[in-house]
């Protein structure tokens, strides 16, 4: 690549997303730990699950603070510092449940700053280069890779020790990923000054800013099933760890095609026309769960790992876009909150409409939701 700062801008965006990545390598040991130790229900571990995702909602604070205060940078490595502190309690203390969901709370705040200051990077200097799109395929190219060794890593680990094994194989790569943090060099402007108040107020006032906000929280909403569909593949096909390892693989396999896709016609797509598209499909693959084998379940999540790759980036790069000039951390953070928002509702949502609709009418009331978005898209400039 000719352009040196832009090779770091990639170089760093790939690193810090791959850590998030990574970041999964104790999920699986900790689901079965929920499930098969604790005996906790379908609904009871996806509430935890939206517990910690609570600092993702709270974005826009914190995009305001990495505007405002240190460098993106720094926050980068203070976020790195605490969370190598963090794993090393969850991996070596044998802790009370509501200590571990409590540090698996305040860990997922840490990385959660890590990402908003490395997506107000990419904002700043994805719009300079007209590359928002490129930058976000290889973050999530990055990630997708991660996926890769959390798929088969994280069903080996789950097999062979438990989740305190997978926090404890994070720390070599916090470390790592400090130096394309430490050699990209990040322009020096001078601080605004600012409010949080002021800011907010900025955003709040920017009408086509909020239609965007209200538009990506309709679409990405939609009651959750994802969990109900593991208690299947355990309890009813009788899949053994590795091969469900084996399967979640593969699908990232595909997810790092559809990101190879969209960084190739990122600048070339129509976007605006793609999400109109995307609703009618998304709508098809939802009620498509209503007929759930062994084999459609891997043929869904391959294939739908393909399709929503592409689509998940060209609503991040729809957001990237439009976000606000000298407010970039800010404005993609509260426009990433109101889509991590839609997945906390649907997440809630469905953990309390199981027990009273039961999964077909679920997923027939989740497919549904899909089109509540088509009322605002001609609205969007």
């Amino acid at each position: 690549m000719k352009n040196k700062k832009l090779f770091w801008v990639f170089a760093l965006s790939s690193a810090v997303y791959f850590t998030q990545g990574i970041e999964g390598l104790p999920a699986q040991s900790l689901f079965y730990y929920l499930k098969e130790t604790l005996n906790f229900s379908a609904e009871k571990i996806m509430l935890i699950g939206s517990l910690t995702a609570f600092a993702w909602l709270i974005k826009p604070l914190i995009g305001y603070l990495v505007d405002s205060l240190f460098s993106k940078r720094v926050w980068i490595f203070i976020s790195l510092a605490l969370d190598i502190t963090f794993v090393l309690f969850l991996g070596l203390l044998q802790i009370p449940l509501l200590i571990l969901v409590a540090l698996l709370i305040v860990s997922s705040g840490s990385a959660a700053f890590r990402d908003v200051a490395t997506d107000g990077i990419m904002c700043v200097e994805g719009k300079k280069y007209q590359a928002t799109g490129k930058i976000q395929s290889i973050q999530w190219i990055s990630l997708l890779i991660a996926g890769l060794f959390t798929g088969l890593g994280g069903a080996f680990i789950a097999q062979r020790w438990g989740y305190q094994t997978g926090f404890l194989c994070l720390i070599p790569v916090y470390l790592l990923v400090g130096l394309p943090t430490y050699l990209y060099q990040e322009e020096t402007l001078e601080k605004r000054q600012s409010t949080l108040f002021a800011d907010l107020k900025i955003l709040f006032s920017n009408k086509q800013i909020l239609i965007i906000g209200l538009f990506i929280f309709l679409y990405k909403y939609a009651p959750s099933f994802g969990t109900p569909l593991l208690y299947i593949q355990r309890d009813s096909f009788k899949w053994g760890k590795m091969w469900i390892g084996v399967i979640s693989t593969l699908s990232t396999v595909f997810g790092i095609i559809g990101a190879l896709l969209y960084y190739k016609f990122s600048q070339k797509i129509n976007i605006k026309k793609w999400l109109y598209y995307s609703v009618f499909l998304g709508g098809l693959t939802t009620l498509s769960y209503l007929y759930y084998t062994p084999v459609s379940a891997v043929v869904y999540d391959v294939a739908y790992s393909f399709l929503g790759m592409f689509i998940f980036l060209m609503v991040m790069d729809f957001m990237a876009r439009h976000s606000v000039s000298g407010l970039e951390a800010t404005s993609f953070a509260f426009l990433c909150s109101i889509n991590n928002l839609a997945g906390v509702t649907g997440n809630l949502s469905g953990a309390f409409l199981l027990p009273l609709v039961g999964l077909k009418w679920l997923i027939i009331l989740s497919a549904l939701t899909s089109f509540l978005c088509l009322l605002l898209i001609n609205k969007i400039e």
